[in-house]
Parts: C-alpha cells; structure tokens; sequence
C-alpha cells in the first residue's frame, strides 16, 4: 500500500471518528443534557484536558486538511481545518489557565444554548460524515 493511500485512511478514519462524536454530541445535548453539560464543562479544567483537547483538535485539524482535496467544497474545508490548527497552536502557546479562565466564560454561554449547540454539533457532523462518504468510499 502507498504511503498517500495510508494517509489518506488514516485521515478518512479520523474524520468518521470525529463525526460520530459530534453526533454523540449532538444526541447528548437534546436528549441527556445533564451529560452533554458536565461534559462540555471539564473543558480546560486541567492541564491534562488541556492538553488532551489539543492533541484531538490538531489531529482532527490536520485531517481535514488532508482531506479536503477530495470533499465538496474543498476551499471551505481547507479553510475550516487551518483555523482549527492555527487556534489550536495559539490555545498552546499560552498557559492553559488561560484557556480555563476563557473557559469559564464561554461555556455558560454554549449550555445557556445548549439545544441549538446540539442542532449545530449534528448538521456539523451530517456535513463531515457525507464529505467523506464522497471523498473515501
């Protein structure tokens, strides 16, 4: 097998991944919101999520550059994917207590919302998972 081939399933896989888990998300929030809140408020409460939310952003960041090319809308994606790996790598320049300090301010805004952040979480995940049905099947 090609090395691009490999890239390619390995990008492919952690898209289908990702997309699972904004609609494990998504069902979350409309249907167990208890869960989806405690969930969405461990973000940046430590170092360790810290840390852990920024090593799956960046993976998550950089295959949908990789895959791009090959989706709908590939311009948009590319696009989308920079900016998750761009904040991604200034969220690590600074010191994660700053990350939790911004948390705790923008959290309570996403669970004031929290329905709508589940719709959004869903139509997000509808969009990467039919992407890479075109791109990878």
């Amino acid at each position: 097998m090609r090395t691009n081939d490999m890239i390619s399933i390995l990008s492919g896989s952690v898209l289908v991944g990702f997309g699972f888990f904004l609609l494990t998300l998504a069902a979350a929030c409309l249907v167990r919101p208890e869960l989806a809140k405690r969930f969405l408020s461990s973000f940046a409460s430590s170092a360790a999520a810290h840390y852990g939310e920024m090593c799956g952003r960046l993976v998550v960041g950089v295959a949908i550059i990789i895959g791009s090319p090959a989706m709908w809308l590939p311009n948009v994606l590319q696009a989308f994917g920079w900016i998750i790996v761009v904040t991604t790598v200034g969220l690590l320049l600074i010191p994660w207590r700053w990350h939790h300090a911004y948390s705790k301010w923008a959290i309570p805004l996403v669970l004031h919302r929290l329905r709508l952040f589940g719709v959004v979480s869903g139509l997000l995940a509808v969009f990467i998972l039919y992407n890479v049905s075109r791109a990878f099947v």
